[in-house]
């Protein structure tokens, strides 16, 4: 996979290219100190991946990402840099990945791996395939603050969203985390791609597969993929079994 390193300090797209050269099937095509320099040189060069850095002197690597969506054929874009306050503006440059510098091996892998997935679900979102019955286009991630700096979580790889006083934890393929939004505000963003089962859980419709009760009289909700089966509130029952139904 050709990559094209892009980072207005000389040192730190060294060290980019000194861990990259550590990766298989990953080489460093090409470098760039600035956002209008990395949009030649992806003409130039046509990278599968860039890794921007996002301040930069002159046009900052969001702007260059925005012109790079619009390539012919558009490089997936990780963002790398010091600062997290920018997550939110890289879901809208369609980013493949968000790390904060200094950028470890390991996220740098773990980011690496997610790229297929997450091309698939832009490209999704762009065709329209993805769309939610509401004017604006749904978000595509999710971010989320971990131990390795801010994540980007596709939300193809969602199983379902559980509140506990103040916080929400999303659970996902590689396991859960937690978030800054609402269960309101997730319900309201991406409408009938997540059902409401008690009124601290949405999850995901494509991953429901059953309901059943308990010799206790309790409603629980079956998931593909998920062995934790989650509660179903009485008002949510009737709903849900339609639901299910027309699965």
């Amino acid at each position: 996979m050709k990559v094209l390193v892009v980072d207005d300090e000389k040192l730190a797209r060294e060290r980019l290219q000194r861990m990259v050269s550590t990766l298989d099937n990953y080489e460093v095509f090409a470098e760039a100190a600035s956002g209008d320099e990395a949009v030649r040189k992806a003409v130039e060069y046509s990278p599968d991946l860039v890794l921007l850095d996002i301040r930069m002197p002159g046009s900052d690597g969001l702007q260059a990402a925005d012109q790079l969506a619009g390539l012919a054929s558009p490089p997936a874009v990780i963002f790398c840099t010091a600062f997290a306050d920018h997550a939110i503006d890289a879901f809208d440059a369609s980013a493949a990945g968000y790390l904060l510098k200094p950028i470890r091996r390991d996220a740098l892998i773990d980011t690496l791996g997610k790229i297929g997935t997450v091309n698939s679900v832009q490209r999704r979102a762009v065709t329209g395939l993805d769309a939610v019955s509401h004017d604006c286009r749904a978000r595509t991630h999710i971010s989320a603050k971990t131990r390795r700096g801010i994540e980007l979580i596709p939300f193809a790889e969602m199983r379902f969203f559980q509140a506990d006083h103040k916080y929400v934890t999303v659970r996902h393929e590689g396991g859960e985390v937690l978030i800054d939004d609402t269960l309101r505000d997730l319900e309201t963003e991406f409408g009938e791609k997540l059902v409401c089962i008690h009124r601290n859980a949405l999850l995901m419709t494509d991953h429901l597969e059953g309901i059943e009760r308990d010799t206790s009289g309790h409603y629980r909700v079956r998931m593909r993929g998920v062995d934790e089966k989650l509660d179903v509130s009485r008002r949510h029952v009737s709903s849900l079994r339609l639901l299910v139904q027309t699965l």
